[in-house]
């Protein structure tokens, strides 16, 4: 969530002087072809919303309404003008009136904000208000006192903008004729704080210390965001000198305790973070919807294909698209798209999405230009480097197939023979796995970068379990969500499991120009996919159980969606761990109610055991498509 901000914050004071050349450019024409007003838009509840409009000044005919609802801050604020207006530098030339505006509690905004606010499906008066009432008469407002405008109403956003953006879907005004929900924040638990019950410890960590300020009234000022001291250079130290979990709560400044807090009292998938949960009040939904996300996204990938598919299960024969890039987190609005990490891609992925999906979506449905349909699905495929379209998601066609574990680290598409197959590791808390072999801080490029990283120094390690096919004969394309099936078992009450899909290149691979000194990617193996769940969770996410000590369980955890070719002569791997750190805070793996509240002494040394065998057979589920599709 927070990662856009600070990225953009970064970039604009590191920019080279081409890239300031550019946007100062991009700025003047916006100077010289817009005005700027900015005006206090009026809530049902009697609080003002800040937000500034841009107008074109040729006012020989009437444009769109295309509305930016963000708790980011809508600078700049006063009578200076941003260097881009909508999702991207196209639209200020295509023609659009523009509105930024801060949420509720938010920046120049009065009010007190809460992150991803609660909907309110059931308003019985002028004090419930939400995220989509505030919506409602923001655009009721606009319409009645900007001139101008064709009737017709747009929004975006990405992010936590993403989620205000999907907001507005529910119970809409009737001008919307165009929403675009952009890595969408959907549902908290899931997105954001916890993945399938293991707590994001560095990203809320940072998290914790930026929503949660002073929200009590206007304010222009910049937060100042450190996700570790200035004296640590390493996350990995910093964490892990941090002690157990019961110590975190008191190294966060006084503004981001109630964050943690909230952690705290709210370990399981309760009431309170259901509440949050947008997802199934997207009923009725009128306007077009177009979902954008990245497969590099470590923030928001579950809220990408939840959005879609939500919207599609219950919005029957509207139009609702779909369309993933080889991007991280809101990348296609800040960079060009031709690499990410070490991977390139020969073109500039996010460019051409600018040009051929997202303008002409807001295009089509807000003023009724161009032609044709545009795609259901518009996918990246992050092995073939090219766009696909797809008339569903996942596609039609898709034929699901097993990849099964093997003995001597083997896997393929056969079940294992046999009773008693099974590898085992000791994990140890205090010496946990690290998501990269990177040095950085929260706020580095390293998080960014990791989705695709090389994970040679991970399948070295003794406590990570490596599997591998034999190299391919044939392209094979993998598309859709993927389904881990574990058999698992634990000498502790309590595990984590993180399952992560590698592409492994042959030795012979080439290195591209550019690489950094010391890469090579002969061998390399890189992420495709992983997540994780925490295994007390493996039946419930409202009612956590310990393992049975040695005793086999089932342990089943969604992959999210890839759109990924594994070349003929590249192998497929799977690698199995139980920590992942600190991008995932460490379990204790002692069992305790709340690991939150974990001591110094829970934290011990687990022997973890993976079953291969015919009766407890652990394998993934994938979806298979033709590699020309």
């Amino acid at each position: 969530i927070l990662a856009i901000t600070i990225t953009l914050l970064a970039s604009h004071c590191a920019a080279p002087s081409a890239a300031r050349s550019t946007s100062e450019t991009l700025r003047d024409y916006i100077k010289t072809q817009y005005s700027k007003t900015e005006v206090r838009v009026p809530m049902r509840d009697g609080i003002s919303l800040y937000a500034a409009v841009y107008q074109p000044v040729d006012d020989s005919r009437t444009y769109p309404l295309l509305i930016k609802r963000t708790p980011y801050s809508s600078r700049p604020y006063g009578p200076a003008y941003p260097s881009v207006l909508g999702p991207n530098h196209l639209f200020a030339e295509a023609g659009y009136i523009f509105v930024d505006t801060d949420i509720r509690g938010r920046w120049m905004s009065e009010g007190v904000n809460i992150i991803q606010t609660p909907h309110n499906p059931d308003k019985r008066s002028d004090q419930d208000v939400d995220e989509s009432s505030d919506a409602y008469d923001t655009i009721a407002w606009l319409l009645e006192n900007i001139e101008g405008h064709n009737g017709k109403v747009g929004l975006w956003g990405i992010s936590w903008p993403g989620f205000v953006a999907a907001a507005s879907m529910i119970d809409a005004h009737p001008a919307i004729a165009a929403v675009s929900p952009q890595s969408p924040m959907t549902d908290y638990y899931f997105d954001d704080g916890f993945h399938n019950g293991a707590t994001m410890l560095s990203t809320q960590y940072a998290i914790s210390q930026f929503f949660y300020h002073d929200h009590d009234g206007p304010h222009s000022e910049a937060i100042s965001v450190n996700n570790v001291p200035p004296s640590y250079a390493d996350e990995y130290s910093y964490f892990l000198n941090l002690g157990p979990a019961s110590n975190i709560l008191a190294t966060l400044p006084k503004e981001g305790q109630p964050s943690w807090q909230e952690f705290i009292d709210h370990p399981t998938y309760d009431d309170h973070w259901k509440a949050k949960r947008i997802l199934p009040h997207l009923q009725n939904v009128a306007p077009a919807v177009l979902t954008v996300g990245g497969w590099f996204d470590a923030e928001d990938l579950y809220g990408i294909f939840n959005m879609y598919q939500a919207v599609e299960a219950q919005n029957p024969g509207i139009d609702n698209m779909l369309a993933v890039g080889p991007w991280q987190h809101g990348g296609w609005a800040r960079y060009s798209g031709d690499s990410h990490g070490q991977i390139r891609f020969g073109s500039e992925t996010a460019h051409e999405y600018h040009r051929t999906i997202e303008l002409p979506f807001f295009e089509r449905y807000l003023k009724g230009a161009g032609e044709g349909a545009l795609p259901e699905m518009s996918g990246y495929d992050t092995g073939s480097n090219q766009w696909k379209s797809f008339d569903h998601w996942p596609p039609a066609t898709a034929v699901q197939r097993e990849l099964y574990l093997q003995a001597d680290g083997g896997l393929a598409f056969i079940a294992p023979p046999g009773e008693q197959g099974h590898d085992a590791f000791v994990s140890d808390p205090a010496n946990p796995v690290p998501y990269t072999d990177e040095i950085g801080t929260r706020f580095s490029s390293v998080w960014h970068r990791y989705m695709s990283l090389d994970q040679r120094f991970a399948a070295r390690r003794p406590d990570v379990l490596v599997y591998q096919t034999e190299p391919l004969e044939e392209d094979l394309t993998l598309a859709g969500p993927i389904q881990a099936n574990l058999w698992v078992s634990t000498s502790a009450g309590d595990a984590d499991w993180i399952v992560k899909l590698v592409d492994v290149y042959p030795d012979t691979a080439d290195n591209p120009s550019g690489l950094p000194v010391g890469i090579h990617m002969g061998g390399y193996q890189m992420h495709v996919r992983s997540e994780v769940i925490r295994g007390r969770y493996r039946n419930s996410f409202e009612k956590p159980e310990p393992f049975e000590p040695g005793v086999p369980a089932a342990v089943n955890l969604t992959l999210q969606d890839l759109l990924h070719t594994f070349k003929a002569g590249h192998r497929i791997m799977v690698q199995i761990q139980s920590s992942w750190f600190p991008m995932v805070d460490r379990n204790p793996q002692k069992y305790v109610q709340n690991i939150f509240e974990a001591k110094a002494e829970d934290y011990i040394k687990a022997t973890h055991t993976v079953y291969r065998s015919s009766n407890h057979p652990t394998h993934l589920t994938v979806l298979t498509v033709p590699a020309v599709e």
